[in-house]
């Protein structure tokens, strides 16, 4: 997908039981409009209006870049 970047967001939750720390992930579309995004970036998005079925975040910007 054109202008369209997948931003995985990771984070640790406490399992109520075992109390094991667990890593768990959301995947969100996000909207590139200049492209400017590569896979391995670390990117802040914001929430915005409903751009397509499922996409509701742009990028606001680049915090890292891969290497």
């Amino acid at each position: 997908m054109d202008k369209t970047i997948t931003v995985k967001v990771e984070r640790l939750v406490r399992h109520p039981k075992y109390k094991k720390r667990i890593r768990r992930s959301s995947k969100f579309l996000a909207h590139d409009e200049r492209n400017e995004a590569r896979v391995g970036d670390t990117v802040r998005i914001v929430e915005t209006r409903p751009l397509s079925a499922r996409k509701r975040w742009r990028l606001a910007r680049i915090v890292t870049r891969a290497e």
